[in-house]
């Protein structure tokens, strides 16, 4: 590869978009764990203040309903984002791969 054909602007291109995948990948990849380890390793309920006066007497069938209702949506919100990570990945990885290998095909035809 000579100096005068490096940077072409289809190389550069190239090499931004290989970037760019490849920094999403990474964050995909990073919520991706965070959110397997918060489907294993819930976040502890909290329990909410009470807004009417009769909830003041702390029920504990409320707060069992509202601990329960705190999991399930802690689950929820785990399983949102790995389904989302999960697309993300599934898009960035054959971008960054394609990409990848047409500069490999540039540089084999410039040496060749």
């Amino acid at each position: 590869m000579n100096a005068r054909n490096a940077w072409t602007p289809r190389n550069i291109y190239l090499y931004l978009v290989c970037l760019i995948t490849l920094v999403i990948t990474i964050f995909a990849l990073t919520n991706a764990v965070r959110s397997t380890v918060e489907l294993a390793y819930p976040e502890p309920t909290r329990f909410a203040v009470p807004r009417l006066p009769e909830e003041a007497n702390g029920d504990p069938e409320l707060e069992e309903q509202q601990a329960e209702l705190q999991r399930q949506w802690s689950q929820r919100q785990a399983i949102l984002s790995l389904v989302g990570n999960g697309a993300l990945l599934a898009v960035s990885v054959p971008l960054y791969l394609y990409h990848w290998r047409a500069i490999g095909r540039e540089r084999t035809t410039e040496r060749g």
